[in-house]
């Protein structure tokens, strides 16, 4: 894809999962990538499977670090890293804050690092990997619905605000991905996501569709959308809808 080849990219969370494939569809489009993960190994791993450049750590850390072994250029940004939280209102509040670090405001520490350079230049692109529960909710996990509703709303407010001074921004919103994210849901997982569950490649190839069409929006699952429609044109019926699987899952033992 000419958009992005030659580019300098930067991909968090990219030891496996969504963000491994969103690295190597990236370099073979032609990109210059970046792979971060907290983990030094798998960071290590999929930078030598693609001849790209491993930065280990922290992703609200690395941002700095990563521009400078791109030669001070960061074309793309994925904020990929994400923390599945399960949990309810009465989870612990380092669970929350974990939950609102990771999924909101790394991607604000990165923004602040990256937007004074894309808006000089007059380009620029940030990729947030939201899920689909940034646009509905997920049962079971409190913390991981609020803070990925966050995530979403971050990246709109970004979208108007700056594409007129030439930042695109595309928010990815799947449902079941066959990542350790996945089976970390457990139960709930197990009766929301995984019916339908798709491969990370698959989120990549809509993510590159969507960059092609020029999308916001990039919904892997298609069916979202219609669950998005329901949910702002009937809010009850969709909330009671809602409530029959929090049941459902609540009669399985969770």
């Amino acid at each position: 894809m000419d958009t992005v080849q030659g580019t300098n990219v930067v991909v968090t969370g990219a030891g496996g999962g969504i963000g491994a494939a969103l690295a190597r569809r990236f370099a073979a489009e032609g990109a210059r990538v970046v792979v971060n993960d907290i983990d030094p190994g798998r960071t290590k791993a999929v930078a030598d499977e693609i001849g790209g450049i491993p930065v280990a750590g922290d992703a609200s850390a690395i941002v700095e670090e990563a521009r400078d072994a791109l030669g001070g250029t960061v074309d793309v940004y994925c904020a990929n890293a994400g923390l599945a939280s399960p949990g309810d209102a009465f989870a612990d509040e380092k669970v929350w804050a974990a939950a609102w670090d990771v999924n909101v405001m790394a991607h604000v520490r990165a923004v602040r690092t990256l937007l004074p350079g894309w808006l000089e230049r007059g380009s620029g692109r940030f990729v947030s990997t939201v899920s689909a529960a940034g646009l509905l909710t997920m049962v079971g996990a409190a913390p991981y619905s609020v803070s990925k509703h966050g995530a979403y709303a971050f990246a709109e407010w970004l979208s108007l605000t700056y594409r007129h001074r030439g930042l695109k921004v595309h928010a990815i919103c799947p449902q079941g991905v066959r990542t350790d994210m996945l089976t970390a849901a457990g139960s709930a997982g197990d009766l929301v996501l995984a019916p339908t569950a798709i491969e990370p490649e698959d989120v990549a190839d809509a993510l590159f569709a969507g960059i092609e069409a020029d999308r916001f929006l990039i919904l892997p699952h298609r069916e979202v959308a219609g669950y998005y429609r329901a949910r702002a044109s009937d809010p009850e019926r969709w909330l009671n809808s809602m409530s029959h699987i929090q049941q459902t899952w609540e009669g399985t033992g969770q």
